[in-house]
């Protein structure tokens, strides 16, 4: 129960079964379901979900979940269809009410114009790294709590009244962290992955390079050389990157061209802070501020 609000009570009867493919859709269901989901998190924020493995562990709890909450858009390509094959569950494949997409509810940017592997790991419907737009997590969360209703019909008043009460204080956040972070508008900066797109695009920062020479393609020297010597008609001024990501890159281009490498916690449980999705974007906005507030009043201009 969420302190403060007067959400209806559940009774007691077995909670809901979640698979959630990435933190930020546990964290998310937990925000709507409360004690009536019960969430088993795929992956962490420290491992490359790209790359994940469908280990038994997975295929175990995929085999008994009501429901599946993933991103989609490619983003699973590599494990999850072993899930669907091998897990047995007839009730979160896709087309089923148990299997949810958050991508189908958002708009997607990066769609690729022309589709070529060897241009890197492209994803054809469009950048799935859709949560750090926090108000993608608004739009998705209304269609979640919409499905959970459907799959848990008896607490339908529930899952409602929480999602009310969820966007209620998100779209109080989505104010308070705008305003904090207009200084960061504008900001040129370099990203490992292309995993910061719509955070960059909500806030404003101008990507302006990344380390993969490629999507998916680990860093090389000639690359990144290339990339100094770019760095140098047009500065950056920060190097983000997630903590899946290996750092060598980082701190190589960070003491090279004397800009801050910031770690983001990318997702739910990235970092002490990042407890929960207020946490995630709390302690995101105070990283990338405590950065720019390092540059010199020049370098921020």
């Amino acid at each position: 129960m969420i302190a403060g609000t007067a959400l209806p009570l559940a009774p007691a009867r077995a909670a809901l079964q979640v698979f959630a493919c990435e933190p930020e859709w546990g964290a998310l269901v937990r925000e709507l379901g409360g004690e009536r989901v019960e969430v088993y998190e795929a992956a962490t924020a420290f491992q490359d979900v790209h790359r994940l493995q469908a280990r038994p562990s997975l295929l175990a709890a995929f085999r008994r979940a009501d429901l599946a909450v993933c991103t989609g858009a490619e983003l699973e390509v590599g494990w999850l269809p072993i899930l669907f094959a091998e897990a047995g569950n007839p009730n979160v494949q896709p087309g089923k009410p148990g299997y949810f997409e958050a991508a189908r509810y958002v708009t997607l940017l990066e769609i690729p114009a022309v589709l070529d592997r060897s241009l890197g790991d492209q994803h054809p419907a469009g950048n799935p790294h859709i949560h750090l737009d926090p108000r993608n997590l608004l739009q998705v969360g209304e269609a979640l709590a919409q499905r959970l209703s459907r799959l848990d019909a008896e607490q339908a008043a529930w899952y409602r009244s929480r999602y009310r009460d969820f966007s209620d204080r998100w779209q109080q956040a989505i104010r308070r962290w705008e305003a904090q972070g207009a200084p960061l508008r504008g900001i040129p900066v370099i990203v490992h992955h292309r995993d910061f797109t719509y955070l960059n695009a909500w806030l404003g920062l101008k990507q302006v390079g990344a380390l993969e020479p490629k999507p998916g393609i680990e860093p090389t020297a000639s690359h990144l050389a290339q990339l100094l010597q770019a760095h140098q008609r047009e500065p950056a001024r920060m190097v983000l990157r997630a903590p899946y990501n290996s750092p060598r890159a980082a701190q190589w281009f960070s003491r090279q061209a004397g800009i801050p490498q910031v770690v983001l916690p990318y997702t739910v449980g990235g970092s002490e802070k990042a407890k929960d999705l207020f946490g995630l974007f709390d302690d995101t906005l105070e990283r990338l501020l405590a950065a720019a507030s390092a540059l010199s009043p020049a370098a921020r201009e």
